[in-house]
């Protein structure tokens, strides 16, 4: 016989044991997941039966009512912590009757689906060991609702009002009874009042399913149709269900039996009493006359002969009323043509003011702003969600309406955008600083550069709202590049009030953009621009941010572009130029008077105060564009007010937009001696802006508009005629340092005499004017521009109109020449001169 080799005993014995082991771990492991899927089939048969204390849902406080033996108690989820509604029912054993019904309303509850039926969530069962017995407990989580009864205590409607709101509840319940009847072909079996709930958007809905079963009228057993028929109080009964005549309920629609309990609904509504017996039903004195044929018919006593309750709902006059109409043209929104829509929604803010304020802000808002999130409404749909929004408290507004408006600036339909601009105002300042920067901002720049002169004007008066929440780097970087284009744009209008925006904002950028870019602004561009009220807008601009220049920067670069205002055509930009000169001059006396009392203190710690008219923020200028057509290019003279800098100008196309007021603005100056100090550069940063290259009011030989340093926004190749005038007249050199061609002044050489310092400005001087002076209105040659007019270096050129301004006659052909120059300019002496 054939002997098989024997491992040594110790060696088996190990690997015995090691198999043994492993086996083992193996049967343990696929034991607990064999428990694992046998609780997670648990679960979803039986409704998660797993016990309360995984129930993951926290159980508040209990409603005064509920319906049957169950308790109604609020709630909320243990992972979100969002509200939620808790429906429990205790029975003494297992074979609890009520058990059993409760469990058949969790089977149904879960499986019919309706907008007027309570939406299920969860269920679970558990078992609670009370001394010596156990309790069972079922549990419904559904959404957040209240007791009806409760509800309408806490509304307090009355009158009118009450009737909307109840006919709009009513045919809700009535639909919903129809669904189950007609379409399901079920039966309730106890519609009351606390078979009723109410949710948080006032939506009333339907539920307590424990009697709930198959209408089965083919069947001709004579056992009962409704198994938990024990469950509906006796008052609640019709009379072929009290008797248990089941053959003649077979008999009967499918509707019979709630037709009867919304009659029993109906009278429980209206009478605010629960009902105590069948022969109240007779009782029809708090009933409305259009509801009262139609309630007797649902109280029949043949069932063939009561009312469907899909005819109740379509026939009955009750519920024809402003507020259900209103709701149901929300709800079939995308049903409608946009003729339809434009006139509702034109209507909606004066029918609104009609309707239950309570419903209004819970039902119809959320429909509104639903809506105009998925496109379902037009553009005139801002102005009722606005009004409405108006009416919450400013935390349920940034919760409800602002998430919706943050969402509708990335719209790309026009109309949209340009409701939400001109109704900055009402919601702009809800906005946090990091939504602006980050979210609306992004899209309401688009707007900038917009074809539609209405939409780039909007988007420039958004910003008074909206700038002061941009951080600096936007600001900076972006803004300014934007303003720099707008402030040459071919409307009129727009560059004025770009003007104007950059004053109101200048508080808001840091010191050394604001030296680089708001003197060169208002001078260099709005000083000479052929539009008078532009002008006039440049001037107040530079009186509002007066606390920001010193004594140097007022001498040199912007009473010298001022004064040449004082003889301009428009008498209220001469009127403005004299109070600004006024004001400068004062500034200025300020300064001296401080250099010669031998003041230590620097004026940049201590500051020059300005004029107290000037701590207020410039109005808009001009009124909003139309778009049938474009302002004139000379409308109605500016005010001439000194009272404060605001300017009012009317266009033919609208009404003027009403001031904004501010607070006063905190100026830093310099306290470096004008006559022995340089002119200070221009502060130089990486960040570029459309000033940035325009020192001191002189443009250099690189120098091309100021605008340079910026990078183009949608620069057009060709641009139009009245966009490339306004660029060339607003991009000419301030003085001229070199001759060119043969029609300007000759060089002459002047020879310094001894008695140098009786004539210090000698070599800089214009010749004499002729005794003979030209008038504005007369268009003179190039050859008397240059011989005869001594503001003919720095002059605006020629506007479009008849009047001659005295800023005409300089283009950007010829290089500046070294003399003469004319302005406040530092004359460096030699020591040899002295």
């Amino acid at each position: 016989m054939y002997n098989r080799p024997v491992a040594p005993p110790d060696l088996f014995s190990k690997n015995h044991c090691l198999v043994i082991d492993r086996l083992d771990c193996y049967i343990l492991e696929r034991k607990k997941e064999g428990e694992i899927m046998l609780k997670f089939l648990k679960d979803v048969v039986a409704g998660s039966v797993a016990g309360v204390k995984d129930l993951p849902y926290n159980i508040g406080e209990p409603y005064s009512s509920a319906w049957g033996s169950w308790t109604h108690s609020r709630g909320t989820s243990k992972v979100d912590g969002s509200s939620v509604s808790i429906f429990s029912l205790t029975g003494n054993n297992a074979g609890d009757g009520r058990l059993a019904a409760a469990r058949n309303g969790v089977k149904r509850l879960r499986t019919v689906r309706h907008p007027n039926i309570l939406s299920f969530l969860h269920s679970t069962e558990a078992e609670i060991l009370d001394g010596s017995s156990t309790k069972y407990t079922i549990y419904i989580v559904t959404e957040p609702v209240m007791p009806l009864a409760e509800k309408i205590k806490e509304l307090g409607l009355q009158g009118i009002q009450r009737d909307e709101y109840y006919a709009w509840g009513l045919q809700r319940i009535a639909k919903a009874v129809s669904f189950l009847n007609n379409d399901c072909k079920l039966v309730h079996g106890n519609v009351c009042l606390e078979s009723v709930v109410i949710t948080n958007t006032l939506d009333w809905k339907l539920h307590a399913f424990d009697v709930l079963s198959e209408f089965d009228g083919n069947n001709a057993s004579a056992g009962p149709m409704l198994q938990y028929d024990w469950l509906v109080a006796s008052q609640y009964k019709s009379m072929e269900l009290e008797k248990s005549d089941w053959s003649s309920i077979r008999k009967s629609p499918a509707w019979a039996i709630d037709s009867w309990g919304l009659g029993c609904f109906i009278y429980e509504l209206f009478s605010g009493l629960k009902l105590s017996k069948t022969e109240e039903l007779r009782n029809t004195t708090s009933l409305p006359k259009s509801l009262l044929p139609d309630y007797q018919r649902l109280l029949s006593s043949m069932p063939s002969r009561r009312l469907n309750s899909s005819k109740l709902v379509e026939n009955c006059e009750y519920f024809q009323n402003k507020l259900v109409d209103t709701i149901y043209f929300m709800e079939i929104l995308n049903l409608k043509d946009s003729v339809e829509k434009d006139t509702f929604f034109r209507k909606l803010p004066t029918l609104a003011e009609q309707l239950p304020r309570e419903i209004v802000l819970k039902k119809l808002l959320p429909l509104l702003a639903s809506a105009l999130e998925f496109s379902s409404a037009a553009a005139p749909a801002l102005t009722p969600l606005l009004k409405i929004g108006a009416w919450l408290s400013p935390e349920e507004f940034n919760i409800k309406v602002l998430p919706t408006l943050v969402k509708l600036f990335a719209s790309n339909d026009r109309a949209i955008r340009v409701g939400l601009l001109q109704h900055i105002d009402q919601y702009g300042e809800a906005f946090t600083p990091q939504v602006v920067d980050e979210q609306v901002y992004p899209h309401i720049a688009t707007g900038f550069s917009d074809t539609s002169a209405l939409l780039r004007e909007l988007t420039l008066k958004s910003m008074l709202v909206l700038a002061p929440k941009l951080s600096q780097r936007t600001l900076s970087g972006s803004l300014l590049k934007h303003l720099s284009k707008l402030q040459v744009d071919e409307e009129p209008a727009i560059r004025t009030n770009t003007t104007i925006l950059l004053g109101n904002l200048a508080s808001h950028l840091n010191e050394g953009t604001r030296k680089r870019v708001l003197i060169n602004a208002f001078t260099v561009r709005a000083l000479r621009d052929t539009f008078s009220p532009a002008r006039g807008a440049g001037i107040m601009a530079l009186c509002a941010t007066s606390s920001y220049y010193d004594a140097l920067e007022i001498a040199a670069r912007i009473l010298p572009n001022v004064v040449v205002l004082l003889i301009d055509p428009d008498s209220d930009v001469r009127l403005k130029a004299f109070q600004a000169v006024e004001e400068f001059l004062q500034i200025v006396k300020q300064y001296h008077e401080k250099t010669n009392a031998g003041d230590s203190i620097e004026l940049s710690s201590s500051g020059i105060s300005s004029l107290p008219d000037n701590a207020s923020i410039l109005g808009w200028a001009m009124s909003s564009l139309s778009l049938k057509g474009k302002p004139t290019e000379h409308p109605p003279h500016l005010s001439a007010s000194s009272s404060a800098p605001n300017i009012s100008v009317v266009t033919n196309t609208s009404s003027v937009v009403a001031d904004v007021q501010s607070t006063g603005l905190v100026r830093a100056c310099s306290t470096a001696d004008i006559v022995d100090q340089p002119a200070p550069e221009s502060p130089t940063s990486t960040a570029t802006d459309g000033w940035g290259e325009l020192d001191n009011g002189i443009v250099t030989e690189n120098d091309k508009d100021g605008w340079d340093d910026f990078m183009p926004l949608e620069e057009d190749s060709n641009p139009s005629p009245a966009l490339a005038s306004i660029q060339a007249a607003q991009k000419r050199p301030v003085a001229q340092t070199k001759p060119q061609g043969s029609n300007m002044r000759p060089k002459t050489t002047t020879h310094v005499s001894k008695n140098e310092d009786e004539d210090l400005w000698g070599s800089i001087s214009a010749p004499p004017p002729k005794a003979t002076s030209k008038s504005h209105n007369v268009k003179p040659s190039a050859a008397s521009i240059d011989n005869d007019d001594p503001w003919a270096a720095i002059a605006a050129p020629p506007p479009t109109t008849r009047v001659k301004p005295l800023a005409a006659g300089r283009g950007r052909g010829s290089k500046p020449s070294p003399a003469p120059k004319l302005g406040a300019q530092r004359i460096n002496r030699t020591s040899s001169g002295v």
